[in-house]
């Protein structure tokens, strides 16, 4: 099934551009796109993805390796860890290749080698990885303290792996490569310093070795150097001087590599021009008649001349070749191809013929050939034919390497995203004569887990077998993909509803009753199925995704481990899709700036004046005005509250470096925030960006929010806490008996929930709440704020409990930022209620 990659070519000569897509002409899995310069390509890869670049080094302003820079940087549209291939006119290989490393280049090839082009390209599809210009350095120091303040001082530079003994570091370098080997030859090792660094240096003679001495003797230090070590540093050492000192080190073999190369190179190029081209000349004769066979076919097609490349690329004696059929040699099933080309150029149909064919060699393998026919007269009526042979074997595989990468999972071997597409809308096309066909939507339950706690590569373990598990469940026939992280999806063909359905329950009972085993412990993961039909009343693939994707979030919903097929008449999918159909309204309205923020004055009893204000999330769809209890709900639903923190964080530190009179505003967090790792950095970033005062800001969140995950809302506090921000725990006193946990928070503040504000005045029970939340609140050393405040003598209460802060409609209700000034002027609180 054709599929295609993209692939950006950037050059800014037209010639160059041309001659590599020449390279790639034979192949059809490539949908090439073409950029003049780098302004052209970013501006491009701002907006779109690729799979592949290729770029030259001078293409414009930014030249090569700093626009690899920008891709490696994860801040445009394509995937930070796109395959790079850089094209040069020519270089020192060890220079450009050390250089490539650096800026995360895959691969680096010369204008003479294009033509290698595919091999190259199949090779860095089949093994690009994240690029990080950092080296490895293997960390030998028995102290963890010492260990941890070299791994802060080398963060930027290196990635340290560390050990605390000799016998350890001797495995780990046994089975890793390191760039540098840093020892603390302070410490006593068994064996000593000098040993383990001949030891070292007995596996791999070139490894570069530094030590740290706490000595003056330079004896100890030549030494040091006489055993081997590349270089030395004393104590006490700043961190610039252990980064310089270490990759310096580092590098010395690629430098002193580099500079032999350059010093040969120099040499060859003072020789005389002329005498280079005749040997360049002479050069390429011998290499064009090793490589490519030469044949002359009669009107039969029988060989009457071949020389002797036909014994190199066969096997077969070339004078016991003679007077044979060509097409002899040839693999069953080109023969025909081959004779009937030579018939077509025999009888003047065609005056030459280029086929790409399998030849049979001596040993019984295949060799893939491009042979080239051309017709010859020897006179008005005897027409023979020459043959020109070469070896494309290498070419082919690659081919097909590339193909299978565009279409297969390099991790699992599973067909790809890519096939699943192709497959699902062309299942999609086939539910003519009332044929069904079956969708599941399979994802690992709780995966995040065994990914951080056991490790990334233990968590490729477990797709890697799951994948094999699913392989053996389902029948031949049926496609098995990996779409992407833990999800995988089956297609099954020709089936009904009820075969799908205990085909996926086989595929749930199947991974369960599997136990995987890590170092350190025996597990067992389970997986949710969503399953969808596909029929002539729903065969668009977009909206059978879709279902399959809502009914995968019930299935989790409703416990995991289990199969939940769609149907338009089940409430829990009728509420996935309406929770669906929010998220993308909230991100339209998020494109389009349709979202806005209210702010509510919450009065101070004390200073008698509005202290700060809370910001209040609205949507504005079409004029309308949408509250939070209408796509809250849905969002919540679904899991995707992380989108609504980012933009309320965003749009409201905004806001209040916009608007002066918004001295500090309050902002409320989702109970999903505190699994939410990019939330910080973004908070760090929007009040750096705005240059808002972390002190202006205060936080809220649900008490019960805070007590299902005390230790994530303890950490977070902390965190926004150091920053300068402060924090509040929202709507508390719902949960009476969380009152212990209260003083486990380092919260700031406490709001009072205002079911219990509200009728406080009528109830007894309400206002003893009340006081009790005041009294426990100024013993932990926290103030407190009451919700809805909605009347003058509700107001004169709280202020004779003691309360510290009031919010409510009798204050104020939530306003716009601009006319919070002239609403200010209108609060006269302080005087009604003296």
């Amino acid at each position: 099934m054709a599929v295609q990659l993209k692939l950006l070519i950037l050059d800014t000569s037209l010639k160059q551009r041309n001659a590599l897509k020449r390279s790639l002409a034979h192949l059809n899995i490539f949908k090439i796109l073409e950029a003049k310069n780098s302004e052209v390509a970013l501006d491009l890869l701002k907006n779109q993805s690729v799979e592949l670049i290729i770029t030259g080094l001078n293409i414009g302003h930014i030249d090569g390796w700093r626009f690899s820079r920008m891709v490696r940087s994860g801040l445009l549209r394509t995937p930070k860890n796109t395959p790079i291939v850089l094209t040069t006119p020519n270089h020192f290989e060890r220079i450009a290749d050390t250089t490539a490393r650096s800026y995360g280049i895959d691969a680096v090839i010369t204008e003479q080698k294009i033509p290698q082009l595919p091999q190259v390209l199949a090779n860095v599809l089949s093994s690009h990885l994240e690029k990080s210009s950092r080296l490895n350095l293997l960390l030998i120091e028995p102290s963890e303290t010492q260990a941890n303040e070299i791994k802060l001082y080398l963060k930027d530079t290196f990635i340290v792996t560390h050990v605390t003994n000799s016998k350890e570091a001797i495995t780990l370098f046994q089975q890793d490569s390191f760039a540098i080997v840093l020892i603390n030859s302070i410490s006593n090792f068994a064996p000593s310093t000098e040993e383990l660094v001949a030891l070292l240096l007995k596996q791999k003679a070139s490894q570069a070795i530094v030590t740290i001495i706490d000595t003056d003797d330079a004896n100890v230090a030549e030494q040091l150097l006489l055993s081997g070590v590349s270089d030395f540093i004393r104590i006490p050492y700043s961190q610039p001087l252990l980064n310089k000192v270490c990759d310096q080190a580092a590098r010395r073999e690629d430098f002193m590599v580099s500079y032999a190369e350059f010093a040969s190179k120099v040499e060859q190029l003072s020789l005389s021009q002329q005498r280079y081209k005749d040997l360049f000349s002479a050069h390429q004769r011998i290499l064009h008649h090793l490589n490519t066979v030469v044949l002359e076919l009669d009107a039969k097609g029988t060989i009457r001349f071949i020389n002797p490349a036909w014994e190199t690329l066969l096997g077969f004696d070339f004078k016991s070749s003679l007077s044979k059929e060509f097409s002899k040699f040839c693999v069953s099933e080109f023969k025909l191809l081959l004779e009937n080309a030579i018939s077509a150029i025999l009888n003047g149909h065609f005056q030459q013929r280029t086929l790409q064919l399998q030849l049979q060699h001596k040993l019984g393998n295949p060799i893939w050939v491009e042979c080239r026919l051309q017709s010859i007269k020897s006179d008005k009526t005897h027409t023979s034919i020459t043959a020109s042979i070469d070896n494309i074997h290498e070419r082919k595989q690659a081919e097909f390497q590339l193909q299978h990468l565009a279409l297969h999972d390099t991790l699992t071997g599973l067909h790809n995203r890519h096939y699943f597409d192709l497959s699902l809308n062309q299942i999609c096309k086939d539910t003519q004569n009332n044929k069904h066909h079956a969708l599941l939507y399979i994802d690992l339950d709780h995966f995040k887990v065994i990914n951080d706690s056991l490790g990334h590569q233990q968590g490729d373990n477990v797709l890697k077998k799951a994948a094999k598990l699913f392989q053996h469940t389902i029948t031949e026939g049926q496609i098995l993909c990996r779409i992407g992280g833990d999800e995988f999806a089956v297609i099954l063909q020709d089936i009904e509803l009820l075969e799908a359905h205990t085909i996926a329950e086989s595929l749930c009972q199947t991974l369960e009753k599997y136990q995987f085993r890590s170092v350190e412990q025996i597990y067992s993961i389970s997986c949710s199925v969503g399953l969808t039909m596909i029929s002539s009343d729903n065969n668009d693939a977009n909206e059978c995704l879709k279902q399959s994707d809502i009914a995968l979030y019930v299935a989790k919903r409703r416990g995991r481990n289990l199969v939940h097929c769609f149907s338009n008449a089940d409430d829990d999918s009728e509420k996935m899709m309406s929770g669906l159909a929010w998220t993308r309204q909230i991100r339209l309205a998020l494109q389009q700036d349709q979202i806005e923020l209210h702010f509510q004055p919450i009065w101070d009893f004390k200073l008698k004046k509005v202290a700060y204000f809370e910001s209040l999330l609205r949507l504005r769809i079409d004029g309308e005005l949408i509250y939070p209890s209408q796509f809250i709900p849905p969002l919540e639903l679904i899991s995707d509250m992380n989108l609504l923190d980012h933009c309320v964080v965003k749009t409201a530190i905004k806001d209040a470096a916009k608007h002066s009179a918004l001295n500090k505003i309050a902002i409320n967090l989702s109970a999903h925030a505190f699994a939410d790792e990019g939330l910080l950095p973004l908070i760090q970033n929007t009040l750096k960006h705005h240059k808002v005062d972390p002190q202006r800001i205060v936080f809220e969140i649900t008490e019960s929010a805070s007590i299902s995950n005390l230790a994530a809302t303890r950490t977070m506090i902390e965190h926004l806490k150091q920053l300068g921000c402060g924090f509040s725990i929202d709507d508390f006193g719902t949960g009476f008996s969380t009152f212990s946990y209260l003083k486990q928070l380092p919260a700031d503040q406490v709001k009072i929930d205002g079911s219990f504000v509200k009728d406080m005045l009528n109830d007894p029970i309400d206002l003893a709440l009340v006081k009790a939340i005041k009294d426990i609140s100024h013993s932990l050393n926290k103030t407190c704020v009451a919700e809805f405040v909605e009347d003058l003598a509700t107001f004169n209460q709280l202020k004779e409990i003691g309360v510290d802060y009031a919010q409510g409609y009798f204050i104020s209700k939530p306003i716009k930022a601009e006319n919070i000034p002239d609403q200010l002027k209108k609060i006269t609180l302080c005087k009604t209620s003296n």
